[in-house]
Protein backbone atom coordinates (compact mmCIF):
# COMPACT_ATOMS: atom_id res chain seq x y z
CA UNK A 1 0.00 0.00 0.00
CA UNK A 2 1.17 3.50 -0.82
CA UNK A 3 0.58 6.15 1.82
CA UNK A 4 0.19 9.42 -0.04
CA UNK A 5 1.00 12.82 1.43
CA UNK A 6 0.56 15.45 -1.27
CA UNK A 7 2.50 18.49 -0.13
CA UNK A 8 2.83 20.11 -3.57
CA UNK A 9 -0.91 20.27 -4.05
CA UNK A 10 -1.47 21.28 -0.45
CA UNK A 11 1.13 24.04 -0.26
CA UNK A 12 1.12 25.42 -3.81
CA UNK A 13 -2.48 26.03 -4.90
CA UNK A 14 -2.78 27.46 -8.38
CA UNK A 15 0.30 25.67 -9.70
CA UNK A 16 -1.55 22.63 -11.13
CA UNK A 17 -4.90 21.43 -12.45
CA UNK A 18 -6.59 18.43 -10.91
CA UNK A 19 -7.26 15.86 -13.58
CA UNK A 20 -7.77 12.09 -13.51
CA UNK A 21 -5.79 9.87 -15.87
CA UNK A 22 -7.50 8.16 -18.79
CA UNK A 23 -8.96 4.78 -17.84
CA UNK A 24 -7.03 1.95 -19.47
CA UNK A 25 -9.47 -0.70 -20.78
CA UNK A 26 -7.28 -3.79 -20.34
CA UNK A 27 -4.20 -3.05 -18.21
CA UNK A 28 -1.40 -5.58 -17.97
CA UNK A 29 1.98 -5.17 -16.31
CA UNK A 30 4.81 -5.37 -18.85
CA UNK A 31 7.64 -4.88 -16.36
CA UNK A 32 7.64 -4.12 -12.63
CA UNK A 33 10.66 -2.85 -10.71
CA UNK A 34 10.42 -5.08 -7.66
CA UNK A 35 13.82 -4.05 -6.28
CA UNK A 36 12.94 -0.35 -6.45
CA UNK A 37 9.54 -1.00 -4.88
CA UNK A 38 11.23 -2.82 -2.01
CA UNK A 39 13.83 -0.07 -1.61
CA UNK A 40 11.03 2.51 -1.35
CA UNK A 41 9.01 0.42 1.09
CA UNK A 42 6.13 -0.12 -1.34
CA UNK A 43 6.06 -3.90 -1.34
CA UNK A 44 4.87 -6.15 -4.17
CA UNK A 45 1.95 -3.87 -5.18
CA UNK A 46 -0.50 -6.43 -6.62
CA UNK A 47 -2.62 -3.46 -7.71
CA UNK A 48 0.14 -2.23 -10.05
CA UNK A 49 -1.72 -2.97 -13.30
CA UNK A 50 -4.77 -0.98 -12.25
CA UNK A 51 -3.04 1.83 -10.36
CA UNK A 52 -0.26 2.48 -12.85
CA UNK A 53 -2.43 2.44 -15.96
CA UNK A 54 -5.17 4.84 -14.91
CA UNK A 55 -7.73 2.05 -14.57
CA UNK A 56 -8.05 2.84 -10.86
CA UNK A 57 -6.92 5.79 -8.74
CA UNK A 58 -5.04 4.54 -5.67
CA UNK A 59 -6.51 5.47 -2.27
CA UNK A 60 -5.16 8.83 -1.15
CA UNK A 61 -3.90 9.81 -4.60
CA UNK A 62 -4.93 13.21 -5.97
CA UNK A 63 -4.16 13.13 -9.71
CA UNK A 64 -3.06 16.45 -11.15
CA UNK A 65 -1.25 17.91 -14.14
CA UNK A 66 1.50 20.33 -13.14
CA UNK A 67 1.94 23.71 -14.80
CA UNK A 68 5.26 24.85 -16.22
CA UNK A 69 6.73 26.81 -19.12
CA UNK A 70 10.04 26.36 -20.91
CA UNK A 71 12.57 27.32 -23.50
CA UNK A 72 12.42 24.61 -26.15
CA UNK A 73 15.42 24.74 -28.51
CA UNK A 74 15.89 28.34 -27.39
CA UNK A 75 12.33 29.53 -28.02
CA UNK A 76 10.15 30.37 -25.04
CA UNK A 77 6.76 28.70 -24.60
CA UNK A 78 4.92 30.43 -21.75
CA UNK A 79 2.60 27.47 -21.15
CA UNK A 80 3.60 23.86 -21.47
CA UNK A 81 2.67 21.73 -18.45
CA UNK A 82 2.05 18.01 -18.13
CA UNK A 83 0.47 17.23 -21.48
CA UNK A 84 0.52 13.46 -21.04
CA UNK A 85 1.35 12.93 -17.40
CA UNK A 86 -0.51 12.86 -14.10
CA UNK A 87 1.09 13.29 -10.70
CA UNK A 88 -0.67 10.74 -8.51
CA UNK A 89 0.87 12.18 -5.37
CA UNK A 90 3.83 11.88 -3.01
CA UNK A 91 4.90 9.28 -0.52
CA UNK A 92 7.63 8.95 2.08
CA UNK A 93 10.27 6.26 1.76
CA UNK A 94 11.62 4.26 4.71
CA UNK A 95 14.33 6.89 5.22
CA UNK A 96 11.80 9.73 5.35
CA UNK A 97 12.65 11.06 1.88
CA UNK A 98 9.71 12.37 -0.13
CA UNK A 99 9.05 10.98 -3.61
CA UNK A 100 6.70 11.89 -6.43
CA UNK A 101 4.77 9.13 -8.16
CA UNK A 102 3.75 10.16 -11.65
CA UNK A 103 2.07 8.39 -14.56
CA UNK A 104 3.43 9.18 -18.04
CA UNK A 105 1.40 8.47 -21.16
CA UNK A 106 -1.77 8.45 -19.08
CA UNK A 107 -4.00 10.58 -21.30
CA UNK A 108 -5.00 14.13 -22.11
CA UNK A 109 -4.78 17.03 -19.72
CA UNK A 110 -5.56 20.72 -20.04
CA UNK A 111 -1.93 21.15 -21.19
CA UNK A 112 -2.04 18.61 -24.02
CA UNK A 113 -2.17 21.20 -26.83
CA UNK A 114 -4.14 18.91 -29.13
CA UNK A 115 -2.20 15.73 -28.39
CA UNK A 116 -3.80 12.50 -27.27
CA UNK A 117 -1.70 12.29 -24.09
CA UNK A 118 -0.94 8.63 -24.72
CA UNK A 119 2.34 6.75 -25.16
CA UNK A 120 3.42 3.63 -26.99
CA UNK A 121 5.10 0.73 -25.24
CA UNK A 122 8.48 1.27 -26.96
CA UNK A 123 9.25 4.78 -25.65
CA UNK A 124 8.05 3.85 -22.16
CA UNK A 125 10.32 0.81 -22.09
CA UNK A 126 13.15 3.03 -23.36
CA UNK A 127 12.75 5.32 -20.34
CA UNK A 128 12.60 2.32 -18.02
CA UNK A 129 15.76 0.83 -19.51
CA UNK A 130 17.84 4.02 -19.72
CA UNK A 131 16.82 5.33 -16.30
CA UNK A 132 17.71 1.99 -14.70
CA UNK A 133 21.05 2.10 -16.49
CA UNK A 134 21.72 5.60 -15.17
CA UNK A 135 20.81 4.53 -11.64
CA UNK A 136 23.20 1.58 -11.85
CA UNK A 137 25.92 3.93 -13.11
CA UNK A 138 25.43 6.04 -9.98
CA UNK A 139 24.02 9.06 -11.84
CA UNK A 140 21.10 10.90 -10.18
CA UNK A 141 17.94 10.08 -12.09
CA UNK A 142 14.23 9.64 -11.93
CA UNK A 143 13.38 5.94 -11.69
CA UNK A 144 10.86 3.73 -13.41
CA UNK A 145 8.62 1.70 -11.16
CA UNK A 146 6.58 -0.05 -13.84
CA UNK A 147 5.43 -0.08 -17.44
CA UNK A 148 1.83 -1.17 -17.89
CA UNK A 149 0.23 -1.96 -21.24
CA UNK A 150 -3.16 -0.27 -21.54
CA UNK A 151 -4.82 -2.60 -24.03
CA UNK A 152 -5.29 0.34 -26.41
CA UNK A 153 -3.74 1.09 -29.79
CA UNK A 154 -1.84 4.36 -30.05
CA UNK A 155 -1.64 5.86 -33.52
CA UNK A 156 1.61 7.44 -34.64
CA UNK A 157 3.42 8.02 -37.96
CA UNK A 158 4.56 4.41 -37.85
CA UNK A 159 0.95 3.24 -37.59
CA UNK A 160 -0.86 1.56 -34.73
CA UNK A 161 1.28 0.71 -31.71
CA UNK A 162 0.43 -0.93 -28.38
CA UNK A 163 -0.23 1.74 -25.75
CA UNK A 164 1.48 1.83 -22.37
CA UNK A 165 1.89 3.97 -19.26
CA UNK A 166 5.11 4.48 -17.30
CA UNK A 167 5.01 4.86 -13.52
CA UNK A 168 7.86 7.24 -12.67
CA UNK A 169 9.38 7.97 -9.26
CA UNK A 170 11.16 11.32 -8.83
CA UNK A 171 12.54 13.41 -6.01
CA UNK A 172 10.12 15.97 -7.43
CA UNK A 173 8.96 17.34 -10.77
CA UNK A 174 9.91 20.95 -10.02
CA UNK A 175 11.73 22.25 -13.10
CA UNK A 176 13.41 25.44 -14.24
CA UNK A 177 10.31 25.75 -16.40
CA UNK A 178 8.11 25.69 -13.29
CA UNK A 179 9.78 28.89 -12.11
CA UNK A 180 9.53 30.36 -15.59
CA UNK A 181 5.79 29.73 -15.71
CA UNK A 182 5.04 31.95 -12.74
CA UNK A 183 7.73 34.54 -13.45
CA UNK A 184 6.32 35.07 -16.95
CA UNK A 185 2.92 35.74 -15.43
CA UNK A 186 4.21 38.08 -12.78
CA UNK A 187 2.70 35.83 -10.09
CA UNK A 188 5.19 36.76 -7.42
CA UNK A 189 3.24 35.15 -4.60
CA UNK A 190 3.33 31.76 -6.33
CA UNK A 191 6.97 32.21 -7.31
CA UNK A 192 7.99 33.02 -3.75
CA UNK A 193 5.98 30.07 -2.44
CA UNK A 194 7.60 27.79 -5.03
CA UNK A 195 11.06 29.01 -4.00
CA UNK A 196 10.35 28.33 -0.33
CA UNK A 197 8.86 24.93 -1.16
CA UNK A 198 11.84 23.89 -3.28
CA UNK A 199 14.28 24.94 -0.57
CA UNK A 200 12.41 23.02 2.10
CA UNK A 201 12.06 19.90 -0.01
CA UNK A 202 15.46 19.68 -1.69
CA UNK A 203 17.85 22.00 0.15
CA UNK A 204 16.73 22.19 3.78
CA UNK A 205 20.06 23.57 4.96
CA UNK A 206 19.98 26.45 2.48
CA UNK A 207 18.19 29.78 2.78
CA UNK A 208 17.04 32.39 0.30
CA UNK A 209 16.75 32.52 -3.46
CA UNK A 210 20.49 33.08 -3.91
CA UNK A 211 21.25 30.08 -1.76
CA UNK A 212 18.82 28.04 -3.84
CA UNK A 213 20.46 29.15 -7.06
CA UNK A 214 23.96 28.29 -5.83
CA UNK A 215 22.78 24.86 -4.67
CA UNK A 216 21.10 24.11 -8.00
CA UNK A 217 24.25 25.20 -9.87
CA UNK A 218 26.34 22.78 -7.80
CA UNK A 219 24.03 19.82 -8.34
CA UNK A 220 23.47 20.44 -12.02
CA UNK A 221 27.18 20.91 -12.71
CA UNK A 222 27.90 17.59 -11.04
CA UNK A 223 25.08 15.89 -12.96
CA UNK A 224 26.15 17.11 -16.40
CA UNK A 225 29.77 16.20 -15.68
CA UNK A 226 28.58 12.68 -14.86
CA UNK A 227 26.61 12.53 -18.13
CA UNK A 228 29.69 13.58 -20.03
CA UNK A 229 31.78 10.95 -18.27
CA UNK A 230 29.65 8.08 -19.59
CA UNK A 231 28.99 9.61 -23.01
CA UNK A 232 25.30 10.24 -22.34
CA UNK A 233 23.48 12.62 -24.69
CA UNK A 234 20.16 13.81 -23.28
CA UNK A 235 18.89 15.20 -26.56
CA UNK A 236 16.34 17.73 -25.25
CA UNK A 237 17.95 19.90 -22.58
CA UNK A 238 15.07 22.35 -22.66
CA UNK A 239 14.51 24.33 -19.47
CA UNK A 240 11.40 22.27 -18.76
CA UNK A 241 13.66 19.20 -18.69
CA UNK A 242 16.02 20.50 -15.99
CA UNK A 243 14.88 19.39 -12.54
CA UNK A 244 15.86 21.49 -9.52
CA UNK A 245 16.41 18.28 -7.56
CA UNK A 246 19.49 17.56 -9.70
CA UNK A 247 18.06 14.38 -11.22
CA UNK A 248 18.11 13.39 -14.87
CA UNK A 249 14.54 13.67 -16.10
CA UNK A 250 12.62 12.94 -19.33
CA UNK A 251 14.27 10.27 -21.44
CA UNK A 252 13.01 11.06 -24.92
CA UNK A 253 15.56 11.13 -27.77
CA UNK A 254 18.45 10.24 -25.47
CA UNK A 255 21.26 7.80 -26.26
CA UNK A 256 24.82 6.91 -25.34
CA UNK A 257 27.63 7.99 -27.64
CA UNK A 258 29.75 5.16 -29.03
CA UNK A 259 32.55 6.54 -31.24
CA UNK A 260 33.83 9.69 -29.53
CA UNK A 261 32.82 12.75 -31.53
CA UNK A 262 32.10 16.03 -29.70
CA UNK A 263 29.34 16.95 -32.14
CA UNK A 264 27.34 13.76 -31.59
CA UNK A 265 23.58 14.31 -31.91
CA UNK A 266 20.89 11.64 -31.87
CA UNK A 267 17.62 13.60 -31.80
CA UNK A 268 15.77 13.81 -35.11
CA UNK A 269 14.61 17.34 -34.30
CA UNK A 270 17.98 18.76 -33.18
CA UNK A 271 19.01 19.75 -36.69
CA UNK A 272 21.36 22.52 -35.52
CA UNK A 273 23.15 20.42 -32.91
CA UNK A 274 22.06 22.66 -30.05
CA UNK A 275 22.07 19.73 -27.65
CA UNK A 276 25.07 17.87 -29.06
CA UNK A 277 27.31 15.98 -26.63
CA UNK A 278 29.94 18.72 -26.31
CA UNK A 279 27.33 21.47 -26.00
CA UNK A 280 25.71 20.06 -22.86
CA UNK A 281 27.92 22.04 -20.43
CA UNK A 282 27.14 25.22 -22.40
CA UNK A 283 23.40 24.52 -22.24
CA UNK A 284 23.78 23.89 -18.50
CA UNK A 285 24.90 27.51 -18.10
CA UNK A 286 22.25 28.80 -20.52
CA UNK A 287 19.44 27.06 -18.65
CA UNK A 288 20.73 28.27 -15.30
CA UNK A 289 20.74 31.81 -16.65
CA UNK A 290 17.03 31.40 -17.35
CA UNK A 291 16.51 30.26 -13.75
CA UNK A 292 18.46 33.27 -12.49
CA UNK A 293 16.15 35.57 -14.47
CA UNK A 294 13.14 34.24 -12.57
CA UNK A 295 14.84 34.82 -9.21
CA UNK A 296 16.21 38.32 -9.83
CA UNK A 297 13.66 40.10 -7.61
CA UNK A 298 14.77 37.92 -4.68
CA UNK A 299 18.52 38.35 -5.19
CA UNK A 300 18.27 42.03 -4.22
CA UNK A 301 15.51 44.64 -4.01
CA UNK A 302 17.61 46.94 -6.18
CA UNK A 303 17.31 45.67 -9.77
CA UNK A 304 20.77 46.80 -10.86
CA UNK A 305 22.35 45.12 -7.86
CA UNK A 306 20.31 41.94 -8.48
CA UNK A 307 21.57 41.79 -12.07
CA UNK A 308 25.13 42.30 -10.87
CA UNK A 309 24.77 39.43 -8.39
CA UNK A 310 23.26 37.18 -11.05
CA UNK A 311 25.98 37.93 -13.57
CA UNK A 312 28.66 37.23 -11.00
CA UNK A 313 27.11 33.82 -10.27
CA UNK A 314 26.66 33.03 -13.96
CA UNK A 315 30.26 33.91 -14.68
CA UNK A 316 31.29 31.35 -12.09
CA UNK A 317 29.36 28.40 -13.53
CA UNK A 318 32.12 27.41 -15.96
CA UNK A 319 34.62 27.02 -13.12
CA UNK A 320 32.14 25.00 -11.03
CA UNK A 321 31.48 22.68 -13.95
CA UNK A 322 35.17 22.39 -14.84
CA UNK A 323 36.00 21.25 -11.32
CA UNK A 324 33.28 18.57 -11.49
CA UNK A 325 34.38 17.45 -14.95
CA UNK A 326 38.02 17.10 -13.94
CA UNK A 327 36.95 15.13 -10.86
CA UNK A 328 34.98 12.75 -13.09
CA UNK A 329 37.93 12.37 -15.47
CA UNK A 330 40.40 11.85 -12.64
CA UNK A 331 38.28 8.98 -11.33
CA UNK A 332 37.97 7.46 -14.81
CA UNK A 333 41.76 7.62 -15.19
CA UNK A 334 42.49 6.18 -11.73
CA UNK A 335 44.24 9.33 -10.56
CA UNK A 336 43.75 11.61 -7.54
CA UNK A 337 43.54 14.65 -9.81
CA UNK A 338 44.18 15.68 -13.42
CA UNK A 339 44.94 18.86 -15.33
CA UNK A 340 42.76 20.01 -18.20
CA UNK A 341 45.61 19.90 -20.71
CA UNK A 342 46.22 16.24 -19.87
CA UNK A 343 42.54 15.43 -20.45
CA UNK A 344 42.43 17.37 -23.70
CA UNK A 345 45.44 15.45 -24.99
CA UNK A 346 43.59 12.20 -24.28
CA UNK A 347 40.40 13.41 -25.94
CA UNK A 348 42.33 14.33 -29.06
CA UNK A 349 43.90 10.87 -29.12
CA UNK A 350 40.60 8.95 -28.81
CA UNK A 351 38.65 10.80 -31.51
CA UNK A 352 36.56 8.20 -33.34
CA UNK A 353 37.31 5.45 -30.79
CA UNK A 354 34.49 3.88 -28.78
CA UNK A 355 34.14 6.10 -25.70
CA UNK A 356 33.18 3.34 -23.28
CA UNK A 357 35.88 0.90 -24.36
CA UNK A 358 38.54 3.63 -24.49
CA UNK A 359 38.23 3.96 -20.71
CA UNK A 360 37.13 0.45 -19.72
CA UNK A 361 40.11 -1.20 -21.44
CA UNK A 362 42.66 1.45 -20.56
CA UNK A 363 45.69 -0.25 -19.01
CA UNK A 364 44.74 -3.69 -20.36
CA UNK A 365 46.74 -5.77 -22.81
CA UNK A 366 45.82 -5.15 -26.41
CA UNK A 367 44.50 -1.64 -25.74
CA UNK A 368 46.15 -0.18 -28.84
CA UNK A 369 44.02 -2.46 -31.04
CA UNK A 370 41.19 0.04 -30.53
CA UNK A 371 43.12 2.64 -32.52
CA UNK A 372 43.88 3.04 -36.22
CA UNK A 373 46.53 5.67 -35.46
CA UNK A 374 48.42 4.70 -32.33
CA UNK A 375 50.89 7.60 -32.30
CA UNK A 376 48.92 10.16 -30.22
CA UNK A 377 47.57 7.64 -27.74
CA UNK A 378 50.98 5.98 -27.26
CA UNK A 379 52.56 9.30 -26.29
CA UNK A 380 49.74 10.00 -23.84
CA UNK A 381 49.85 6.47 -22.39
CA UNK A 382 53.49 6.88 -21.41
CA UNK A 383 52.64 9.97 -19.36
CA UNK A 384 49.60 8.31 -17.78
CA UNK A 385 51.45 5.14 -16.80
CA UNK A 386 54.17 7.22 -15.14
CA UNK A 387 51.49 8.57 -12.77
CA UNK A 388 50.82 5.03 -11.43
CA UNK A 389 47.05 4.93 -11.93
CA UNK A 390 44.82 2.75 -9.74
CA UNK A 391 43.45 0.18 -12.20
CA UNK A 392 41.16 -1.44 -9.64
CA UNK A 393 39.53 1.89 -8.88
CA UNK A 394 39.07 2.53 -12.60
CA UNK A 395 37.14 -0.73 -13.00
CA UNK A 396 34.65 0.52 -10.42
CA UNK A 397 33.79 3.70 -12.34
CA UNK A 398 34.27 2.80 -16.03
CA UNK A 399 31.37 0.64 -17.20
CA UNK A 400 31.73 -2.41 -19.39
CA UNK A 401 28.04 -2.20 -20.32
CA UNK A 402 25.96 0.76 -21.43
CA UNK A 403 22.64 0.58 -23.30
CA UNK A 404 24.17 0.12 -26.75
CA UNK A 405 21.92 1.73 -29.33
CA UNK A 406 21.56 -1.27 -31.62
CA UNK A 407 20.63 -3.46 -28.65
CA UNK A 408 18.12 -0.92 -27.35
CA UNK A 409 16.39 -0.77 -30.73
CA UNK A 410 16.31 -4.53 -31.10
CA UNK A 411 14.88 -4.92 -27.60
CA UNK A 412 12.16 -2.31 -28.16
CA UNK A 413 11.19 -3.68 -31.56
CA UNK A 414 10.81 -7.15 -30.11
CA UNK A 415 8.84 -5.89 -27.10
CA UNK A 416 6.44 -4.01 -29.38
CA UNK A 417 5.38 -7.33 -30.89
CA UNK A 418 5.22 -9.06 -27.52
CA UNK A 419 8.70 -10.59 -27.15
CA UNK A 420 10.26 -9.29 -23.94
CA UNK A 421 13.26 -11.63 -23.87
CA UNK A 422 15.75 -9.20 -25.51
CA UNK A 423 14.56 -6.37 -23.26
CA UNK A 424 14.88 -8.49 -20.12
CA UNK A 425 18.38 -9.62 -21.05
CA UNK A 426 19.55 -6.08 -21.86
CA UNK A 427 18.00 -4.72 -18.67
CA UNK A 428 19.87 -7.29 -16.57
CA UNK A 429 23.13 -6.36 -18.32
CA UNK A 430 22.83 -2.60 -17.84
CA UNK A 431 21.89 -3.07 -14.19
CA UNK A 432 25.37 -4.59 -13.70
CA UNK A 433 27.45 -2.07 -15.67
CA UNK A 434 30.78 -2.60 -13.90
CA UNK A 435 30.83 -6.39 -14.07
CA UNK A 436 33.30 -8.25 -16.28
CA UNK A 437 33.12 -8.30 -20.06
CA UNK A 438 33.80 -12.04 -20.16
CA UNK A 439 30.61 -13.90 -20.95
CA UNK A 440 28.80 -10.66 -21.81
CA UNK A 441 30.70 -9.63 -24.93
CA UNK A 442 27.48 -9.15 -26.88
CA UNK A 443 26.47 -6.33 -24.54
CA UNK A 444 29.89 -4.67 -24.48
CA UNK A 445 30.75 -4.13 -28.13
CA UNK A 446 29.75 -1.25 -30.44
CA UNK A 447 27.08 -1.59 -33.09
CA UNK A 448 28.01 -3.61 -36.17
CA UNK A 449 29.16 -1.64 -39.18
CA UNK A 450 25.86 -2.09 -40.99
CA UNK A 451 23.81 -0.52 -38.18
CA UNK A 452 24.25 2.95 -39.70
CA UNK A 453 23.59 6.38 -38.20
CA UNK A 454 21.42 6.23 -35.10
CA UNK A 455 18.45 8.60 -34.89
CA UNK A 456 16.06 8.92 -31.95
CA UNK A 457 12.63 10.50 -31.61
CA UNK A 458 10.69 12.16 -28.80
CA UNK A 459 8.19 9.32 -28.54
CA UNK A 460 5.11 11.52 -28.35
Amino acid sequence: MIQFDNSYLRELPGTYLRQPPAVAPAPEVVVFNASLAAELGLGALPEAAAWFSGAEVPPGAEPAALAYAGHQFGGFSPQLGDGRAHLLGEFLGPDGRRWDLQLKGSGRTAFSRGGDGKAAVGPMLREYLISESMAALGIPTTRSLAVVATGETVWRDAGGLPGAVLARVAASHVRVGTFQFFAARGEEDKLRALTDYTLARHYPGVSGALGLFDAVVARQARLIAQWMGVGFVHGVMNTDNMALSGETIDYGPCAFMEAYAPGTVFSSIDRQGRYAYANQPLILAWNLARLAETLLPYFDADEARAVEIANDRLDGIAAVYQAEWLAVMAAKLGLPHVEDAFVQELLHAIQGVDWTLAFRRLGQDGYLALFDDTGPISAWLAKWQALQPDLAAMARVNPAVIPRNHLVEAALEAATVGDLAPFTALLAAVQDPFGPEAGREGFCLPAPVGFGTYVTFCGT
